[in-house]
């Protein structure tokens, strides 16, 4: 490969440009506390792999014609991942993922292939892609209610499956909801599989956020592979921290093999959605892990949580009406004003907004939120 350049080849213009877009994302960045995206990492050890055309094409754990790849650390990567998701020996797979977004197609696919005629039951505070995934797919499906607190109505979930008990359910449950960070009861779905003498069904986990926050909690909701589900999505840009959008799909090893097909002239197996899959993130991810490690995650996720009840104190002194779920950093509170929204990019749904407790968010960041809260309502 050639020397980098030392001088820029770029015209003064374009220089300029990068420059002045360089400035104003350092700027933006100080007041992002709305969406669950971690700012707080430094991955200048592995920039110099920018040099090398690096594609994980196929399956991480079979080998490929083409060398340039990852894979090595993508499996650990996945070690790590399925000793956080209660994953025993070798029943569970997976691959690095684009991001929830990819996961959760994947999981929602390998219910599909498993049973072709099955029905998709989803609460109404599920992600808004997941209604687009089920176009893509064409697979039959049934929006099921939430309870205010944004988890899955039970109750409408039972009577809705009952209706259609001949027909194998495949259960998108959330794990931490994309506003109100609700995470769905799994043992109470397995108990309805139960009562209703369902033998085949499927339960896929969007675990995006919450897959790297419930592991190291001292008492976590069941959400994991020992808890019953088939599939999990977790992201990587989110609670461990990534330049590039990246997350991980585990799913029961048993039903990936349904999938699988040889691809002769990359020879390896066709095993995730993506043909040419980015190479540069299980770095990423490899780091991160490395660096950071369990007791690190563990320390990041106990100032996280300090931090969210620290801006509910705040909030709620203010007036917003602020609160979290149990083991989530997701704050909700009364919708701010617009102009307060749009400074500090916070996600807004009817009445509700609401910001997350990142690791890059301090106490100096909602102090100031709050004090801007409080001048646009005159307070």
């Amino acid at each position: 490969m050639a020397d980098p350049p030392t001088t820029s080849p770029l015209d003064r213009q374009s220089a300029r440009r990068l420059d002045e877009f360089y400035a104003r994302l350092q700027q933006e960045a100080e007041n992002f506390i709305g969406y669950p995206c971690n700012a707080d990492f430094d991955y200048r050890d592995l920039f110099r792999f920018l040099a090398f055309p690096i594609n994980n094409v196929g399956d991480p754990f079979v080998p490929s014609n083409f060398h340039l790849n990852t894979h090595a650390f993508e499996c650990e990567v996945l070690d790590a991942f399925r000793e956080l998701t209660g994953a025993s020996g070798g029943d569970v797979w997976g691959y690095v993922t684009s991001g929830g977004t990819e996961g959760n197609m994947y999981g929602i696919f390998l219910g599909r292939e498993l049973f072709p005629d099955g029905l998709v039951y989803y609460s109404e505070d599920t992600h808004y892609s997941v209604s687009k995934i089920l176009r893509c797919l064409h697979v039959r499906n049934i929006m099921i209610k939430s309870a205010a607190d944004g988890r899955i109505d039970l109750e409408d979930l039972r009577e809705t499956i009952r209706i259609h008990r001949d027909v194998p359910p495949i259960v998108f449950a959330n794990v931490g909801t994309t506003m109100k960070g609700a995470t769905d009861e799994i043992a109470g779905i397995r108990q309805i599989f139960d009562d209703l003498a369902i033998p085949s069904h499927y339960i896929h986990a969007d675990a995006a956020l919450s897959g790297m926050i419930l592991p190291f909690v001292a008492d976590p909701e069941p959400w994991d592979f020992s808890a019953g589900v088939d599939s999990i999505s977790i992201s990587g840009h989110k609670m461990i921290g990534s330049p590039i959008p990246c997350g991980a799909a585990l799913a029961r090893r048993q039903n990936v093999e349904r999938i699988a097909r040889h691809i002769e002239y990359v020879g390896t197996l066709d095993t995730t959605l993506s043909g040419s899959r980015n190479a540069i993130a299980p770095l990423f991810l490899w780091y991160a892990f490395r660096t950071v490690g369990v007791a690190g995650f563990r320390r990041n996720i106990e100032r996280c949580l300090e931090t969210a009840d620290y801006a509910i104190e705040r909030l709620n002194r203010a007036g917003r009406h602020a609160w979290r779920h149990k083991n989530s950093i997701t704050v909700v509170f009364d919708r701010p004003a617009i102009e307060v929204a749009s400074k500090w990019q916070i996600a807004v749904h009817g009445k509700i907004g609401h910001l997350i407790t990142m690791p890059h968010v301090t106490r100096e960041h909602i102090d100031r939120f709050v004090e801007d809260i409080e001048r646009a309502s005159g307070q």
